[in-house]
Parts: structure tokens; C-alpha cells; sequence
């Protein structure tokens, strides 16, 4: 689990302000348990993480279930309604913050490598790459959905579900209403 705190050290050598943040908490310990493993880590002195000692006890102790990680990675501003949270609720808030605002910054390390300029187009060519990808998902989904819809129907467009279901309570309540009045013309 070492290269846990090495990630986020970097990404928090990225952010003084976090490491601000992370001071105030020194010494504590968080645990993050997702059933079946444990991560637990302890503030430093300089706002950085190490790996807790073994006989650490945690200050606090997020539980995630491994099912929700994906929802928690495709919407980190909405991970705290799928974590549960137990301990100090000032040190629980602070790590909020920090996953919800740390971010990693991808062309300042590749700069490192490569220069400024390259680095720039680099990270634009992903972004754009990325995107085209995003596009092509979307249109290939709209154009399976119409094939479906209108060539192949075998999907039904929500406004003709819901009309057929008005129809179909239409219909039960007139055939409620003739069998009443058969009924009535029955008995007399």
C-alpha cells in the first residue's frame, strides 16, 4: 500500500494549501476500509502521509464498498452520501475537502520530461483525444438506440409506453364500466 501515500504526496506537494490543511490534523491516523482491505494512513508533521504503524489507532474510519467506487470515481462531489464515516468529524471534513479538490496535474509533471511547450500539446492532444472518444461513444449509442427504435423496433420510445398505458387503463376501466351495467341489465 506504499505507493498509495506516494500518490497522494505528490499530488499534495502539488497543493500547499492542502498541505496546510493536513497539518492541523498531524499525528492522526485515517483508515479507509473497503472490506477487504484496509488502507490506513498518518498526517506527518509537514502536511504529508506515511503508512500508519501497525498499533495505530485511526482517528477516523471511512467504510466504502467496493461496488460504489465507480460511482464515487464518476462523481467525487457526491462520494460522501456513499462512504460511512465514524471518528473526529473536523479531520472526516478535511479529507472531504482534499479528495474533492485535489486534482492531479498532468502537464506540469510532464513538462519535467519533456519541456513546457510539448507538454502543453501533449496533455491538448489528450484532452481532444479523450473527447473525440466521448463523442464517438454517444453518437454509436444514439445510432444503435435508433436502429432499435425505428429499423428493428425492439425498443419502445417512453412517450408511446406511456400512451399505450393510458390506453390500456382506458380500456379496463370502459370494461369495468360495461360489465357494471350488463350486471344492472341482469338482474332486472
Amino acid at each position: 500500500m506504499r505507493p498509495v501515500a506516494a500518490v497522494i504526496n505528490h499530488l499534495l506537494a502539488q497543493e500547499p494549501w492542502a498541505q496546510a490543511r493536513l497539518v492541523a490534523h498531524r499525528d492522526k491516523t485515517a483508515c479507509i476500509d473497503a472490506g477487504l482491505a484496509q488502507l490506513m494512513l498518518t498526517v506527518t508533521g509537514d502536511g504529508f502521509l506515511k503508512n500508519a504503524d501497525e498499533n495505530a489507532v485511526p482517528a477516523v474510519t471511512i467504510h466504502v464498498k467496493l461496488s460504489d467506487v465507480p460511482l464515487i470515481l464518476a462523481n467525487r462531489e457526491r462520494a460522501v452520501s456513499y462512504v460511512k464515516i465514524e471518528g473526529d468529524a473536523d479531520f472526516a471534513n478535511a479529507i472531504s475537502q482534499l479528495s474533492q479538490s485535489l486534482r492531479w496535474d498532468a502537464e506540469e509533471d510532464l513538462s519535467k520530461v519533456v519541456g513546457d511547450i510539448a507538454a502543453t500539446r501533449i496533455v491538448s492532444g489528450a484532452r481532444s483525444a479523450f473527447s473525440a472518444a466521448q463523442t464517438t461513444q454517444k453518437q454509436l449509442a444514439e445510432n444503435v438506440a435508433e436502429y432499435f427504435l425505428e429499423e428493428q423496433p425492439m425498443l419502445i420510445r417512453p412517450h408511446v409506453m406511456t400512451e399505450f398505458s393510458g390506453d390500456v387503463v382506458k380500456l379496463r376501466d370502459d370494461l369495468e364500466r360495461l360489465s357494471k351495467r350488463i350486471e344492472k341489465l341482469e338482474r332486472r
